[in-house]
C-alpha cells in the first residue's frame, strides 16, 4: 500500500532479528553490550519500537537495550487472539524464553506500559524493576476512574469501531500527535511520520483497532466488575508528563497503588509520548533503576 514503510528505518550500531515466539513472529531490535543487563522496552499505540530510538541510537554503557515490536505493531506479525493484554503479555514472556533471558529490567510506554504492569504482576520473579512512562496503573477503580472517562470517550470508541480506515486512509494519527505532544521541538510532523505511516499497512491498522475494541467490549468492563487485587512487588517508578491528554496523572497516584516500592515522578510540560519529547529524563531514569551498581 502506498505510504507504508516497507523495512526498519536504519538506526546505526543496532541488531536486528526476527524471533517466533507463541506463534508471533517478533521484530526485535537491540543495541549495547549483548553481556549487559537486559532491558525489554515496550512501546505503545501508535508507535513502534522507534519510541526507544534514543536508547537504541545510544545505548547505556552496561545495559542491552531489547526492543521489541509487539505483537501486529511495526514489524511484528500479528497476535493469534484479539490483542487481550493479558494475552500478549504472555507473548512478551514467550519472547524472553525464547531469547533465553531469565531476569530482565523492564520500560513500558502507553499500553507498552499497560502491559509492562501485568507482566510485573503476573511473572515478578523475572524483573528486576519497572520504569512505566504515562500509563496508568492498573489498581483504579470505577470510582476512581468515572472523573476521567470523557478521556477514553475523546478518542477510543472510535478507534475501537471505525481504527483501520482512520489509521490507514486518513490524517487521524497526524491530528493525534498533534494534540497529544506538547514539545513539537523535540518531536515535529517528520517524527511523527515514521509511525503513521506504518499503521497504513492493514495489519498493522487491524491490530490498532482490536487494541481498543477488546478494551472496550470486554477488558475495561471486567476491570469494572473485578478490580485488580494482586500486590506488585517489583521496584516501580512511573515516568509521567503532567500535560497528558489521554491519561490523567492521578490514575498513576503512588495513593491508590497497590505495590510494596512505587513511586510517581511529574515531569511539569510534558505531554503523553515522554520518551519523545524527554529523552533525556527517560535515559536518566533508566540509568538509576537498571546500570551497574544501581540499587
Amino acid at each position: 500500500m502506498p505510504g507504508t514503510v516497507p523495512v526498519p528505518p536504519p538506526i546505526d550500531g543496532v541488531r536486528r532479528s526476527y524471533v517466533d515466539a507463541r506463534g508471533v513472529r517478533f521484530h526485535v531490535t537491540e543495541a549495547g553490550d549483548p553481556d549487559g543487563l537486559p532491558i525489554l522496552c515496550l512501546h505503545g499505540w501508535p508507535q513502534h519500537h522507534l519510541g526507544y530510538r534514543d536508547l537504541l541510537a545510544d545505548p547505556p554503557a552496561g545495559l542491552r537495550i531489547i526492543a521489541p515490536d509487539l505483537p501486529g505493531y511495526g514489524w511484528s506479525g500479528p497476535a493469534r487472539h484479539r490483542w487481550e493484554k493479558e494475552e500478549v503479555a504472555q507473548d512478551l514472556l514467550a519472547l524472553l524464553d525464547a531469547l533465553g533471558l531469565e531476569r530482565v529490567g523492564l520500560v513500558g510506554h502507553d499500553w507498552g506500559g499497560y502491559i509492562g504492569h501485568l507482566l510485573v504482576l503476573g511473572a515478578p520473579q523475572r524483573f528486576t524493576a519497572y520504569l512505566a512512562l504515562n500509563i496508568a496503573h492498573p489498581w483504579n477503580t470505577p470510582r476512581t476512574l468515572a472523573p476521567h472517562l470523557w478521556r477514553f470517550l475523546l478518542y477510543q470508541p472510535v478507534m475501537a469501531a471505525f481504527g483501520r480506515p482512520l489509521q490507514q486512509r486518513t490524517g487521524f494519527l497526524h491530528l493525534l500527535f498533534r494534540i497529544a505532544v506538547k514539545n513539537r521541538e523535540a518531536f515535529g510532523p517528520a517524527d511523527a511520520a515514521v509511525f503513521v505511516d506504518r499503521f497504513r499497512d492493514p495489519v498493522c491498522a487491524r491490530t490498532g483497532q482490536a487494541t481498543y475494541r477488546t478494551f472496550l467490549l470486554h477488558e475495561l468492563p471486567r476491570l469494572g466488575r473485578e478490580p485488580e487485587q494482586r500486590r506488585s512487588t517489583v521496584p516501580t517508578v512511573t515516568l509521567f508528563g503532567d500535560r497528558d491528554t489521554a491519561i490523567d496523572a492521578s490514575l498513576a497516584a503512588a495513593e491508590t497503588a497497590q505495590a510494596d516500592d512505587y513511586r510517581l515522578k511529574l515531569v511539569p510540560g510534558a505531554g503523553h509520548f515522554i520518551a519523545d519529547e524527554r529523552p533525556d529524563l527517560v535515559r536518566a531514569e533508566v540509568l538509576a533503576l537498571f546500570a551497574p551498581g544501581a540499587p
